[in-house]
């Protein structure tokens, strides 16, 4: 049987006297795929941020490869956690963003080339991501973050600014990382992701999974 890669027991969230989650539980297994669906202000992103231990919880637990999330080196050598666009190092092109993550973390899952070639960037890979279009930069972010080893990814709307054919072949790279291991929780307004994941509605109060 899978291990549980994430457990949440009876969360609950307030963000400025306002009650954004309230007594929601959460197992994810090992290799799992989960998409959090629901509208905006739903609570998608507070959820994805409590599994990063980046927001305070007003109560619950939240367990994140059997202990607290916890905010250090050691957490973020198996977890990546792809939200708002990145801040990008002025100067540098898409190749080198991506040579960096590649030097930075031992045993990447591919190579640059591979990733440039997946990611549909090769032919804009010695632009300054700030030169690139909004989907260009979205890919690149994702080839980021899936070129890198990790354990678990938390993706906040990783479809944002992608067209439909992308969106599919991101589809299948996300099942494809899954297949090798990884667990994947996302928040997505994308039918199609969606469909390839369990849906978790985080509105709706004592949800148990």
């Amino acid at each position: 049987m899978p291990e549980s890669m994430v457990i949440v027991r009876d969360l609950r969230v307030e963000l400025g006297g306002n009650e954004v989650l309230n007594g929601m539980s959460l197992t994810v297994a090992s290799g799992e795929i989960v998409a959090i669906v629901g509208p905006n202000g739903a609570g998608k992103s507070t959820l994805l941020r409590c599994l990063a231990g980046l927001q305070a919880v007003t109560g619950g637990e939240v367990e994140v490869f059997g202990a607290p999330p916890a905010d250090d080196a050691a957490f973020w050598r198996r977890v990546v956690l792809m939200g708002d666009e990145p801040a990008w190092y002025p100067g540098l092109t898409g190749r080198e963003h991506l040579e960096l993550v590649r030097t930075v973390h031992a045993r990447p899952r591919m190579t640059v080339d591979t990733a440039l070639d997946l990611f549909e960037l090769r032919e804009r890979a010695d632009a300054p991501p700030l030169n690139l279009s909004t989907g260009q930069r979205q890919r690149l972010s994702l080839a980021a973050s899936l070129l890198r080893p990790s354990r678990l990814l938390l993706l906040d709307e990783p479809e944002r600014g992608l067209d439909a054919g992308f969106r599919e072949r991101l589809a299948g790279l996300l099942t494809e990382y899954a297949a090798e291991g990884g667990t994947v929780v996302m928040a997505t307004h994308d039918p199609g992701l969606a469909k390839r994941a369990r849906q978790i509605s985080p509105t709706a109060a004592g949800v148990t999974a």
